[in-house]
């Protein structure tokens, strides 16, 4: 089962409520063709459940299809497809996802280990 843009766009309204960083954080698509960029990505992919949420994952965080909570609207993206498809989401939910995520962004990880880290919760910690 697969999201649909209007299932992302949701989450990003959803993690912006959520989950405040800066005051100016604001609900708002920048680039709606990257977003379908990313979800047609991602039912291509080859793979398990787990490779298609790592570029789920990766595509939100790195296109950054919307003005505010890319890397948080990717984070609960990434574990809602996974629940919604049976699987198991292995990273606890605190605040020290978000370094991962930083790393995420900046291309520090493999493909390989954001699923490892998604499947078990295990990954390496993010150094520049």
């Amino acid at each position: 089962m697969y999201p649909s843009p209007e299932r992302i766009v949701e989450y990003n309204i959803l993690a912006l409520e959520l989950i405040k960083v800066r005051k100016a954080d604001r609900p708002k698509v920048l680039n709606l063709p990257a977003l379908r960029s990313v979800l047609d990505d991602c039912e291509s992919a080859q793979g398990d459940v787990y490779d298609k949420a790592v570029v789920l994952l990766r595509g939100l965080v790195q296109k950054h299809p919307f003005a505010s909570g890319n890397r948080r609207t990717a984070f609960i993206a990434a574990k809602d497809f996974l629940l919604r498809n049976n699987a198991k989401f292995g990273v606890k939910d605190d605040p020290g996802y978000a370094r991962v995520m930083q790393g995420i962004r900046e291309n520090f990880y493999s493909e390989d280990e954001i699923k490892e880290w998604i499947k078990h919760g295990k990954i390496r910690e993010f150094t520049r």
